[in-house]
């Protein structure tokens, strides 16, 4: 079993992203004690973590931690490029990509931000399967390593109650913190995150985990526009699933925008899931989907979009085997004029879990 994150750091090659001190050089004053674990409770109603009426838009980085195991299996590589196929089938094992020793999970993803832009929110949302073939220690939930395009690792640690739930087979959960600043300083290119707390192995519930970084950016060269982002941790299987949206967003006819989500287990090929969004007085609902996402399977383990502007990531495999973090593009004609919205995450069969909506939609001027 490979060692967890508190074992794993060392001062020479990691920096501190909190309020505290981890480490002292030689004869330097004792440091701080680590900051406690963030609390925890199986499930998070979903609330708004941002809002900004701005010219700007938000955008998107991810990418899983795990995926797997290519050696003596001819259908991983196949599931890796976008085969159907799901967790549990497969012996899975950690995605690392940064060739350091002292990591056992790593992988990258772009930031893509138009020129001029100004960051005016980031947040790292990080999760994952503790129990599979072997169990991960729930204290690193809200510990994870960040690099900066160019950087260094920092550690992060969780600034809100992580989610943390226990079903289905699995023991799942979800931890966030602001890096606002971080990406602000930082600008576009390839982050790193790695030391996301996501057990190896085979079972029937299968492995996964993954990371988001959301952000959203100022622009005056762009069209003004509802900034939202939406967090917290529910299960879907059979369920309804989390209703997030605005009152008061004066949406002019012929709005676009996009629309994102982030979800845990969700296996490609089982039906009985959408992402809807809801408009207008009266009230029209449109189910989103796209070629990377089709209509009653929404949850298909992709990181995808949003339409025409996919930002890299490394490794970049087609199924991510278990992590969705998804951005639909809003054509003209799906948003209806008025002064609500809704958003609705639904799972009818998929053991899954919800983490992240996010809507950047135009307003009216």
């Amino acid at each position: 079993m490979r060692h967890s994150l508190g074992q794993l750091l060392r001062p020479v090659t990691v920096g501190v992203l909190a309020l505290v001190a981890m480490w002292a050089p030689c004869g330097a004053p004792a440091a701080a004690p680590a900051a406690p674990p963030a609390p925890e409770a199986s499930g998070l109603a979903f609330g708004q973590r941002y809002h900004a009426l701005q010219h700007g838009g938000i955008v998107r980085a991810a990418n899983s931690s795990a995926t797997c195991r290519t050696a003596g299996s001819s259908s991983c590589a196949d599931a890796q490029a976008g085969a159907r196929a799901v967790n549990g089938d497969f012996d899975m094992f950690y995605v690392d990509v940064d060739r350091d020793a002292n990591t056992y999970n790593s992988s990258r993803a772009e930031v893509r931000l138009p020129s001029g832009s100004r960051v005016t929110y980031a947040r790292l949302y990080w999760g994952g399967n503790l129990r599979v073939g072997e169990q991960k220690p729930a204290e690193d939930n809200g510990r994870v390593l960040i690099a900066e395009p160019g950087g260094e690792y920092k550690e992060l640690l969780a600034d809100t109650v992580v989610g943390h739930d226990v079903a289905d087979g699995a023991d799942a959960f979800q931890a966030s913190a602001d890096v606002t600043r971080l990406v602000r300083d930082s600008g576009a290119g390839l982050y790193t995150v790695a030391q996301v707390n996501v057990a190896a192995g085979r079972s029937a519930a299968g492995a996964w985990g993954g990371w988001t970084l959301v952000v959203a950016y100022e622009n005056p060269a762009e069209p003004l526009r509802h900034l939202s982002l939406w967090d917290g941790f529910a299960p879907l299987r059979s369920r309804t699933g989390p209703e997030v949206g605005l009152t008061g967003p004066d949406l002019p006819e012929g709005a676009g925008g996009q629309v994102g989500l982030v979800a845990y287990n969700g296996d490609r090929g089982t039906t009985g899931d959408s992402l809807t969004v809801t408009t207008g007085t009266p009230a029209s609902t449109a189910t989103l989907t796209d070629s990377a996402n089709p209509a009653g399977d929404v949850l298909n383990s992709t990181v995808s979009g949003p339409a025409g502007a996919v930002p890299a990531r490394v490794p970049a495999y087609a199924n991510t085997l278990g992590y969705d973090s998804d951005v639909f593009t809003l054509g003209r004609g799906v948003l209806r004029a008025g002064d609500r919205m809704s958003l609705r995450l639904s799972s009818q069969r998929d053991a899954a879990w919800a983490g992240v909506l996010f809507a950047a939609v135009d307003a009216r001027r």
